[in-house]
């Protein structure tokens, strides 16, 4: 299965120069104003709170009562350290999804919240799937990803048989705490059966778990 890490795109007057080194594959959405959107890196991270919230460790490490201040120093993930995979699974079947995989490839700690904004055909629709009504509470700890830690989330296909899409690839965007989501990034669905269909579709938490592993 081949894997893809988050392209940082470079502001530059001379576009040649277009993506950062670091890149194996995923390429940055056109942003509201048609334009790339600069990667996480770029951004500040948002302003630590002091009150306390749920911690996880993503690499399997036991979860802790923390602040936000105080989260084993970590920072929220801005997309360049983390090496992200799709998989289509149990194509053409009940419980079709899309399994995705944050690793962070990085060498320090950082932390995602939520779910992330997925939006499965840009060129046509570019507004952010809904959160699955089904989904467990937590939405709102952190999930911190020491190097090498991973987490995971799905999106759920349901293909009704009437107006249902097609595609092979969607765009993924992290989430800061206050909800709203940074850079879209492009990436790739693997598996034995890389397109998926749609007619509706929602999207899990992050997780430190596999989501429908069966």
């Amino acid at each position: 299965m081949t894997t893809h890490r988050l392209l940082r795109t470079v502001r530059s007057a001379a576009l040649a120069a277009g993506t950062a080194a670091l890149a194996l594959g995923l390429t940055a959405c056109a942003g509201a104003d048609g334009g790339p959107k600069a990667a996480g890196g770029d951004r500040t991270a948002a302003t630590a709170q002091g009150r306390s919230t749920s911690v996880v460790d993503g690499d399997g490490g036991a979860q802790q009562i923390t602040s936000r201040t105080t989260a084993a120093g970590a920072r929220q993930c801005h997309g360049d350290e983390l090496l992200v995979t799709a998989v289509h699974r149990f194509a053409g079947r009940q419980g079709d999804h899309l399994l995705v995989t944050a690793s962070n490839e990085g060498t320090e700690p950082c932390w995602v919240t939520s779910y992330p904004a997925v939006v499965l055909d840009w060129n046509t629709d570019n507004v952010a799937l809904p959160h699955a009504k089904q989904d467990a509470p937590g939405g709102d700890r952190h999930l911190t990803l020491r190097p090498g830690g991973k987490v995971y989330t799905a999106v759920n296909l349901f293909d009704h048989g009437t107006r249902s899409r097609t595609a092979r690839s969607f765009a993924l965007a992290l989430r800061g705490p206050d909800g709203h989501a940074g850079p879209y990034y492009s990436v790739d669905v693997k598996g034995r059966d890389a397109r998926f269909r749609w007619t509706e579709a929602d999207v899990l938490n992050w997780n430190t778990e596999k989501p429908y592993d069966f």
